[in-house]
């Protein structure tokens, strides 16, 4: 089988009801990222981060998978597809694909404050003050903060490195180092960017064609090309 590597962005879960900073004029939920999205923010207020990132749970749990996360487990029929995703939620899991690996974190999971290697999975959509890791830590989300090292980016250069095929979907390719993955695939190969928002000449790459519609019409669009064999 070829492979196929997916990169998604906030813009598919948009659709699904998830906003993100961007749309709310740099803000997530009327924070500034540096009071939520830092360590230092952590060290500085655990009970506001903690309440922030447990509203955007329950959010998550409350949203539902699209036709475009859908439509890209069906592709597991043709190729051996593997998605790398910025964002936090499980919506792709909850959609059937089988190989998801999240470059930013996991939002129904908490970690070690000591330890990164030690997470967990959250019961229901609270994590509270005073849960504590087997190291006797309070448990914070399991969430690369900004100023944070990506851990899972070599595994991602590796797998972009190696595909036949490289999708993009819902992302402007401004967020690094996540956004630097395309560049990593071979040139040679077709590549396919999602996203409706305008992309300057300098972000296409060799091979790049880009389909200038939301993710859900145009990922369902490339993927009955895709199995039909037309778009390859």
């Amino acid at each position: 089988m070829k492979k196929l590597v997916v990169f998604t962005g906030a813009g598919i879960s948009a659709e699904s009801g998830l906003k993100t900073f961007r749309d709310s004029g740099g803000l997530w939920e009327e924070h500034r990222i540096e009071d939520v999205a830092t360590f230092q923010a952590w060290e500085k207020n655990q009970a506001l981060v903690l309440d922030f990132y447990n509203k955007r749970r329950k959010q998550v749990l409350e949203a539902k998978p699209n036709a475009a996360h859908r439509a890209l487990v069906k592709l597991e029929n043709k190729y051996e597809v593997r998605i790398i995703t910025q964002n936090v939620d499980d919506l792709h899991e909850r959609a059937g694909s089988s190989n998801v690996l999240h470059l930013h974190g996991e939002i129904l999971k908490s970690r070690s404050t000591l330890d990164q290697a030690l997470t967990y999975a959250i019961k229901g959509w609270e994590l509270k003050q005073g849960e504590k890791c087997e190291r006797g830590s309070q448990l914070r989300p399991h969430i690369v903060w900004f100023g944070e090292q990506v851990p899972n980016m070599d595994l991602a250069y590796m797998l972009a490195a190696k595909a036949d095929l490289f999708l993009i979907i819902g992302t402007s390719l401004n967020v690094y180092p996540a956004a630097g993955l395309v560049e990593y695939a071979p040139s040679a190969i077709p590549k396919y960017l999602i996203d409706p928002n305008p992309i300057s000449n300098n972000l296409l790459l060799e091979n790049m064609k880009h389909i200038s519609e939301k993710a859900v019409q145009g990922v369902v669009k490339l993927v009955e090309g895709l199995l039909s064999g037309a778009d390859e």
